[in-house]
């Protein structure tokens, strides 16, 4: 059900970004993105559902792959700095706790890690997540050199609004509270910072895959 769900919607966000490109066809209901807020929200929601699932068989291999997507599509829209920085926080905190086994902010032991560190990531994955990260840290540096999304101001104002009356989230998945531009360095340069912990923990001086642009 869940790799169904995770699988459905990574295509559906993949097509809504083609369709970005192209000009809508008649009774077509896969609308293009116009903000990368907007794919930062779809995401959002797969990396929720997947986390909640407690199955690090399914949780790995598509967070990687959403993360691989995330530095495909960032390029192409102008910096949405709340939105990517509150989604790369939630995956440092994924990646970071899947690596070590417990949850990296409360360390309770992860469902599927009873036994130890058996069921997570094999040598290969974190390898590719290394990578991922390294290539990922670079890019939003680079990203948040240009000017942001005009509307991203006032939509991560309305979400701040309905953040404070909802329940508070899990501990280290808030999202990043001032935009100018020292804070958008400091936002950038800690991207992935917990994972990058424990990746060095885990693999040591193994050479990073190198991972092509496309």
């Amino acid at each position: 059900m869940v790799r169904r769900y995770a699988e459905e919607q990574l295509l559906l966000v993949t097509r809504r970004y083609v369709k970005k490109f192209g000009n809508p066809e008649p009774g077509d209901t896969v609308v293009g993105y116009a903000r990368f807020g907007e794919v930062c929200r779809d995401l959002d929601s797969i990396t929720n559902v997947l986390w909640k699932s407690g199955t690090p068989s399914l949780q790995i291999p598509f967070l990687l792959r959403l993360t691989s997507d995330f530095t495909r599509y960032v390029r192409s829209f102008p910096p949405a700095p709340k939105a990517s920085f509150a989604i790369l926080r939630k995956l440092d905190h994924c990646f970071a706790s899947l690596l070590c086994g417990q949850d990296i902010e409360t360390h309770e032991t992860l469902p599927g890690f009873e036994n130890g560190l058996r069921g997570g990531m094999t040598t290969t994955e974190m390898i590719r997540c290394r990578s991922l990260v390294d290539q990922c840290r670079v890019l939003m540096v680079e990203v948040m050199r240009d000017p942001a999304e005009e509307d991203e101001e006032d939509e991560e104002a309305e979400t701040d609004t309905d953040t404070d009356a909802e329940e508070p989230g899990i501990k280290g998945w808030g999202g990043v509270e001032d935009d100018d531009e020292m804070m958008l360095q400091l936002d950038a340069a800690r991207v992935f910072e917990k994972t990058i912990v424990q990746l060095n923990e885990r693999l040591g001086d193994l050479e990073p895959l190198q991972m092509s642009a496309d």
